[in-house]
């Protein structure tokens, strides 16, 4: 029993995930849109996560919303930049962009971005 414990651990920490409140993950799965700039300096990913369990009543109490934070084996990403989409008073979507400022951050998150597709059966395809 205490090495299931253990395994289901280490699984967890070897998997890439998606937080806003630390320590909670967010199940749903976003859509992610990528631009990068003509020279490949630059880049932008905008998150989009349709009922996101973030915005769940119950998980109001568990913390609050500080930012996203992709994580992995080789460690944190973090934007501060995200918003919830509401309908007719009540949320719908989190949004939430992430802006990589050199060649190497762009390389840092399709590292991340692969480790999270492959924990969550994502696939990327071209627009």
């Amino acid at each position: 029993m205490k090495s299931n414990k253990i395994f289901l651990l280490l699984k967890k920490a070897m998997t890439a995930r998606i937080q806003f409140i630390k320590g909670i993950d967010e199940r749903v799965l976003p859509d992610v849109r990528l631009t990068r700039s003509r020279d490949g300096s630059t880049g932008t990913a905008t998150f989009r996560f349709k009922n996101a369990n973030i915005l769940d009543k119950s998980l109001a109490l568990s913390g609050e919303i500080t930012g996203m934070y992709m994580i992995d084996k080789e460690g944190i990403l973090e934007t501060r930049d995200v918003s919830a989409q509401f309908i007719n008073g009540k949320p719908q979507a989190v949004e939430s962009i992430y802006i990589m400022k050199s060649p190497e951050a762009w390389d840092r998150f399709m590292r991340f971005m692969k480790r999270y597709g492959e924990s969550n059966g994502l696939v990327f395809t071209k627009a």
